[in-house]
């Protein structure tokens, strides 16, 4: 398994748009992420370069195309994050985090059971 690369927030929006329609052109990217973004495309063709660069990305030429697709796995990519945020924002303490969350927001009561039963099942 290859490394999991850091990506930048931007390169995340450019990753969920690949992970989700692989292969897929820049064109393609492009005209999916100009509908939610003000972004030209040359900042987008941008991020897939640093994508490629960063071995998030591999391509393949077909004609004149090149064909973009994951190296590496969405859920590999949101454990690194989800360690980066713990370890940022909670000085690395998951209960710290979950007791704010759940104070934080207002759970209803089978938001609540489906948590006991995660927590039971890791006992």
């Amino acid at each position: 398994m290859p490394t999991t690369p850091q990506i930048s927030d931007a390169e995340w929006r450019v990753m969920k748009i690949i992970w989700a329609n692989s292969p897929i052109t820049a064109n393609e990217v492009i005209d999916k992420l100009q509908d939610n973004t003000n972004w030209k495309p040359k900042t987008i063709k941008t991020l897939i370069r640093r994508l490629v660069d960063k071995k998030a990305l591999g391509f393949h030429q077909e004609g004149k195309s090149y064909l973009y697709f994951p190296i590496v796995l969405e859920r590999d990519c949101i454990k690194v994050e989800s360690e980066i945020f713990l370890k940022k924002v909670f000085d690395g303490s998951l209960n710290l985090m979950l007791a704010n969350f759940i104070e934080e927001q207002r759970l209803s009561e089978e938001e609540i059971e489906e948590l006991k039963g995660i927590i039971d099942g890791r006992k």
